[in-house]
């Protein structure tokens, strides 16, 4: 058979199917011969802006960022089931451990127990019972049986064994790679210096005395008995070593009653008192410990307000113990000084005083955040550690905290959260750091000791917005510093700068929480503050041991960490969480113990002390 010329044409029946192929062929040779009749130019816009689409696409895909940036992985499931694990060039990993709670059958999100009633009683709604919501509806009394009791108890022991873990994987990383030293760098499996006095340690020693780590703390304390030391030439800053150091051994002294604490503490007090050797008697930030000597920074003659009224509690508690009135007088001279010094505003202290003429300077801006912060609790402090008999103390507080309500208060949009301002130069900015987180429970701590009955009020208000600070971010855990929107139709409370998105592993808002639970007895402040746990634990930890801060709160992919472990983390965060979800109300009484501003317990006086 001779093969068809060029001009004839065959049929071949194939059916449906071939027919559809034919179809398809023949559409594909149409369309090539479409786009054969375009232009240069025409096929060029068409290539780029399916190239362009194509990009779009891979930029923005979630899954291919993880993968683009250093390797990063990362698993950050809405409902929060499934662990978060961040591998930065195979060097350290970010692990959600599961926690005790979530073993024993509840989620990682949400209110625990309230969930787990809700389930057990389906039909709650049907009978006119009130349905239990998020944001901590009422529960009647009468709905709670043994075993919903039982559950609570299980919750409770889990929660604080969550902690205890915690400390002991802080512990940990503390202890393989910095020991001795001031504070972590997790990540880099190393340890940085500020004074070279075992900072982390120290301020360590009695939330692992509070948590019950008996071995811990003892090979702690058997460091502090045999390496510590305070006969070295190096600077330290005064109020940081007063309220880490000094305050942490007369705390430890205290709950334990070990004299190694005490005599160490003597040895620190008496090295850093060459500071108050200034012509106003308002201190130096700094002294060499070694040489007995002290200094204003290099750049200026000012101290900040903060530092130098927030030193009282632990001087006066020196003074107590060993008998010497020279530390009290010293550290109450600069309160009385205070006290009476013009440039404030209805309370409002600025942020700077000078060493030499004992003035304020840079006066106009008023903040309860960073350089006056601690002055306001520790006015009322003070007030309480003395027996309530120091009148000037508690005037100093009262008048204050009205003048945070009438110059520094406002309220957000669209949630109304009410939150505590800047004031500069008769000007409010809307700016709240996360340190003036510290206010609600300083509140909450006055009301509880007689103050106005309001403090309480405003203190739930603002522990609301603290807690907004960290619930609104996608990470869970809050900035150093938001800005409120105040503007009618604004869509979100809070707006949060590039550069204050870092997060340094804080506890004000962990403390207020916990002031507020023992006052109130609300379990509310218990549910926020396991949320907040869960998020360190989720973006913070390290896996081979420790936490580190972290750079982008608002980035659950990346959160960029920053490789250090503030040395409060351990005496003052997972402190406070264990006491927040301890329900024993005489683990620290706060009838009996006052917190110095890193957390560290130091006693009431009794009544033979009070003056």
């Amino acid at each position: 058979m001779l093969p068809p010329s060029k001009g004839d044409f065959v049929s071949l029946a194939l059916g449906e199917s071939g027919s559809y192929t034919n179809s398809k062929q023949w559409r594909r040779q149409s369309c090539w011969r479409k786009w054969k009749q375009l232009s240069r130019l025409q096929r060029s816009l068409i290539l780029f802006t399916l190239m362009l689409l194509l990009v779009c696409g891979i930029v923005t895909s979630p899954t291919l960022i993880a993968h683009w940036r250093d390797g990063a992985l990362g698993d950050n499931t809405d409902d929060g089931e499934q662990p978060f694990v961040l591998d930065l060039k195979n060097e350290y990993k970010f692990i959600l451990p599961e926690p005790p709670s979530e073993r024993k059958g509840f989620r990682r999100r949400g209110p625990p127990v309230l969930q787990s009633r809700s389930q057990s009683k389906t039909n709650a709604s049907e009978e006119g019972k009130p349905v239990v919501s998020w944001r901590g509806g009422v529960i009647d009394k009468g709905q709670i049986s043994d075993t919903d009791i039982k559950e609570e108890e299980i919750q409770e022991e889990s929660r604080l064994e969550a902690v205890r873990e915690a400390f002991r994987h802080a512990w940990k990383g503390y202890k393989d790679f910095a020991w001795g030293h001031d504070e972590l760098k997790p990540i880099s499996k190393s340890y940085g210096e500020w004074f070279g006095l075992g900072l982390t340690l120290i301020d360590a020693l009695d939330t692992m005395w509070i948590l019950g780590l008996k071995d811990e703390f003892a090979e702690a304390r058997e460091w502090v008995a045999t390496e510590l030391s305070f006969d070295k030439n190096v600077d330290v800053n005064l109020f940081e070593s007063t309220i880490r150091i000094l305050g942490g051994l007369l705390s430890t002294y205290h709950l334990t009653g070990d004299s190694i604490f005490l005599e160490k503490a003597k040895d620190i007090g008496s090295r850093l008192m060459p500071a108050f050797n200034t012509p106003s008697k308002i201190p130096y930030s700094d002294v060499n410990i070694g040489k007995g000597t002290a200094h204003p920074p290099r750049w200026t003659s000012d101290s900040t307000v903060a530092e130098v009224t927030s030193v009282q509690l632990e001087f006066r508690e020196l003074s107590r113990l060993t008998g010497d009135p020279k530390y009290k007088l010293a550290v109450m001279e600069v309160m009385n000084q205070v006290h009476k010094l013009d440039g404030k505003n209805d309370g409002l202290v600025p942020m700077f005083i000078n060493t030499n003429n004992g003035q304020f300077t840079h006066q106009g801006i008023y903040t309860l955040g960073a350089r006056a912060d601690s002055y306001y609790e520790y006015l009322l402090k003070q007030w309480i550690q003395g027996g309530k008999k120091e009148n000037d103390l508690l005037e100093d507080y009262l008048q204050a905290m009205e003048g945070v309500k009438k110059n520094l208060l406002k309220k957000s949009n669209p949630l109304g959260l009410t939150f505590v301002g800047e004031l500069s130069h008769g000007h409010l900015s809307p700016k709240m750091d996360h340190l003036v987180c510290f206010l609600p429970g300083t509140l909450a701590l006055g009301a509880h000791h007689g103050l106005p009955a309001d403090h309480m009020e405003l203190a739930k208000q603002l522990i609301e917005t603290c807690y907004q600070m960290y619930a609104q971010m996608e990470t869970g855990l809050s900035p150093e510093i938001v800005h409120f929107n105040m503007h009618e139709g604004s869509k979100q409370d809070v707006d949060v700068k590039i550069a204050d998105r870092h997060n340094l592993l804080r506890p004000e808002t962990v403390e207020s929480l916990f002031y507020l639970y023992r006052f109130t007895k609300d379990k509310k402040y218990q549910r926020w503050g396991w949320e907040i746990l869960q998020s360190f634990n989720k973006y913070t930890r390290v896996s081979t041991g420790g936490y580190t801060s972290i750079n982008n709160v608002r980035d659950p992919a990346y959160p960029n960490p920053r490789d250090k472990m503030e040395s409060f983390f351990l005496g003052e965060t997972l402190k406070y969480f264990y006491l927040l979800f301890s329900e024993d109300t005489d683990l620290i009484s706060l009838d009996k113990y006052v917190f110095n501003t890193e957390a560290h317990p130091l006693p009431v006086w009794p009544e033979s002390n009070k003056e």
